[in-house]
């Protein structure tokens, strides 16, 4: 049962990466971040599960916030400020 546990804590982490999109996939992010009004970012990743989370990108009023966006449409769906 030790061993069991053991090997399920060491793989959380591998399930839970996150992968850069494709160079053609983070243009069509990229752009959809200029038409909502984002003018720079640091990182975008798309999760295991579809989210895309992007990091530090700011926004029009100045401030850093990390985004999620719909896999789909690529809106913001999730905004925290910085």
């Amino acid at each position: 049962m030790r061993r069991i546990l053991y090997a399920a804590i060491l793989l959380l982490p591998v399930a839970s990466e996150a992968r850069d999109p494709t160079p053609e996939r983070r243009a069509l992010i990229e752009a959809a971040l200029r038409e909502q009004g984002y003018t720079a970012w640091d990182d975008i990743d798309e999760e295991r599960d579809g989210r895309i989370e992007v990091d530090d990108a700011r926004g029009a009023d100045g401030k850093e916030y990390d985004l999620e966006l719909d896999p789909r449409t690529l809106r913001v769906t999730k905004r925290e400020e910085d």
